[in-house]
């Protein structure tokens, strides 16, 4: 694949390098019908067949449920329809799922369609980003290596924030591509306008997954440093304007959370309901430093933290198989660099520095930041990696175009060298686990074979580099494509709570479905219809496991008591007591005094025990039966139904 030569008869930009010529061999048309093809194929990767992918993740499918209730409960992204307790996310990411909603209704489908729609975003503005950093052909690879990113392909058909965290962060990236076109005091004028605006994306990136946004900012303000227009002095100015955008657009939520001045939700995931605290601590640093094992301590979804863990079992298949590219993309610009340094070559003959900036440091401190996590750690949250790793291989692509171009005798030897490593590093991946799909090593090895032999003959035969290069890129992307290609057809790992591509060793469940079993409906039947005009028919224990499948089954007013995990003081004694003497909750759904559990947990079930008049299995279950099956809460059987209802 070789830049499109739509580009060469494109004019370039002010202030930045005119991309290479291609000798007018192809149509104008076809960048266009190429995108237009890699887009197609996003939307269907994305979308095929998502009818059945069942509610996704359950805790934010119930949220966005309870989210179109008020408008209260849709900006503080309240997890249940009372608005006691949000989830443990800023709502921003739910916002369109919401939207959805009403427009099509609250269907599974419905809430995971606007994470297609982001996904197929990100992947156009990627493109748009690379194109006028490195030219059209290193655009359209950087799309379609993204597109065909397995867990790309898997966080796209789920509903958690992951999705839009991305799109966001490519489109402040674009932003800032545009800043760094300036060059005289009219695009200086812009450029400042479009560094502000990325660093407004940036926060609105932290509005989806709080400082997860922000690991990607060093990259962003290293890469303006290098390569803005103006003096040192000018460029610190401009980026320290950009900085208090990129603050007030990211806090503004939370400090309208703490200055609310009426009731509001408990915010969840926190110690004591407050957003600086989940920023600071469970979203914030318990992410990097929490660990009960010590250092070096093993996840049981992400293996040990240490340097080799994106290239593990669990998460090597996941985004691993371009990232030794990548390595190779940064030595080939440095090498290029150092040659324009020498030879005095033009502008256009290198890939500007900018982009590399930005795009390798990207990864430098994601990859630092993922591989040191000591807290739970998802192999999901490297998708923040993936639009990077495409970046980079795109770039990759056009410096060595453009070093060929200039005479460069190395360029051919390290396109060599970029087959040879992938292909050798996707036969690792897929050696791993030959039960699965094991029949891919022979293609993936015989492709890369051929892309090599067309290399070496191209360094003959000029003629052969396009068809050379097409090969190439065939056999680093045919791996990692057949990975994302089974990921519409496989069921969703842990119900969407863990969404991976290819074979994992954790069981998939049902959960994504919210089914009830028989004696969860003949609970909540008994329920609603017993229950008045309280706000709260039902408060179920447990946290979010125990409660999302009540909430997406009845417009009855559900709660999930103590949050995520079930471990928050929401709510608190002093609440229950609050609610039981006014009348505002009828039923718990709890378990018996004597239940293991957090402190929180102890409190709430030892005071319901207490003072909530336990409701007979017969009433609601009927006379027990021998071949009965337990609740199939994941709790065990101790279920027990309270009425809360005042004396």
């Amino acid at each position: 694949m070789s830049p499109s030569p739509s580009a060469s008869t494109r004019p370039a930009a002010p202030g930045r390098p005119a991309p290479p010529a291609t000798g007018g061999r192809l149509p104008p048309w076809s960048a266009r019908a190429a995108l237009a093809s890699v887009l197609v194929l996003a939307a269907g990767l994305y979308g095929w067949s998502l009818g059945n992918a069942g509610w996704g993740n359950v805790y934010y499918a119930a949220a966005a449920k309870s989210m179109g209730t008020s408008a209260t409960n849709f900006l503080f992204g309240s997890y249940d329809a009372a608005g006691v307790i949000t989830v443990d996310k800023p709502p921003s990411s739910l916002w369109p799922q919401v939207l959805s909603s009403k427009i099509f209704g609250v269907h599974g489908w419905s809430l995971i369609l606007p994470q297609v729609l982001e996904g197929v975003a990100a992947v156009l503005v990627l493109h748009r980003t690379v194109r006028r950093w490195a030219g059209e052909g290193a655009g359209l690879l950087a799309a379609l290596a993204l597109t065909l990113t397995p867990i790309t392909v898997a966080i796209n058909r789920d509903n958690n924030p992951d999705t839009l965290l991305v799109l966001l962060l490519v489109s402040a990236a674009y932003a800032l591509t545009r800043a760094l076109e300036g060059t005289d005091d009219a695009t200086l004028r812009s450029a400042t306008w479009w560094l502000c605006a990325s660093g407004f994306l940036i926060g609105c990136g932290f509005l989806t997954k709080m400082l997860a946004a922000w690991m990607a900012v060093p990259a962003f303000a290293a890469a303006w440093l290098v390569g803005g227009a103006g003096s040192p002095v000018a460029r610190l100015w401009r980026l320290l304007a950009a900085a208090a955008v990129l603050v007030v657009s990211s806090l503004w939520w939370i400090v309208l959370v703490e200055l609310w001045p009426g009731e509001r939700p408990y915010i969840g995931g926190g110690k004591d309901g407050s957003a600086w605290d989940l920023v600071i601590g469970y979203n914030g640093l318990g992410r990097i430093f929490h660990a009960e094992g010590g250092a070096g301590s093993s996840d049981v979804f992400g293996g040990a933290a240490g340097a080799g863990r994106l290239f593990n079992e669990q998460v090597g298949g996941q985004i691993s198989w371009l990232l030794p590219l990548c390595a190779l993309a940064l030595v080939v610009a440095v090498t290029a660099g150092v040659r324009r340094r020498r030879a005095r070559l033009a502008a256009d003959a290198v890939v500007p520095t900018s982009g590399w900036v930005l795009w390798g440091g990207w990864i430098i401190v994601c990859a630092g930041l993922f591989s040191t996590q000591r807290g739970v750690f998802h192999p999901y949250y490297t998708s923040v990696l993936a639009p990077a790793v495409a970046a980079l291989c795109g770039g990759l692509l056009s410096a060595l175009v453009r070093a060929h171009r200039a005479g460069a005798r190395w360029a051919v030897p390290a396109a060599l060298a970029a087959v040879l490593v992938s292909t050798g590093w996707a036969a690792v991946i897929i050696r791993r686990t030959p039960e699965w799909h094991g029949w891919l090593l022979w293609p993936v090895l015989a492709a890369g074979l051929l892309a090599v032999a067309l290399l070496a003959a191209s360094r003959l035969r000029e003629a052969l580099l396009p068809a050379a290069l097409c090969g190439a890129v065939i056999a680093v992307l045919l791996a990692p494509g057949a990975w994302a290609a089974t990921v519409p057809g496989s069921p969703q790992v842990m119900g969407g709570l863990n969404p991976i591509a290819g074979p994992t060793k954790l069981p998939p469940v049902p959960s994504s479905s919210a089914r009830l079993s028989e004696l969860q409906q003949r609970i909540l039947q008994y329920v609603t219809e017993r229950a008045g005009t309280e706000r709260i028919a039902l408060a179920v224990e447990w946290g979010s496991m125990g409660a999302s499948s009540y909430i997406l089954n009845t417009d009855a007013p559900v709660i999930g008591m103590g949050g995520y995990g079930g471990d928050n003081d929401s709510p608190s004694v002093r609440q229950l007591q609050e609610w039981t003497r006014g009348g505002a909750l009828r039923y718990a759904l709890s378990a018996d005094r004597a239940a293991p559990g957090a402190e929180m947990f102890t409190r709430r079930t030892q005071w319901i025990s207490d003072h909530c008049a336990k409701v007979p299995a017969t009433e609601y279950a009927g006379p027990p039966r021998p071949e009965q099956a337990p609740p199939a809460m994941g709790f065990g059987d101790d279920v027990i139904l309270y009425d809360c209802a005042p004396k």
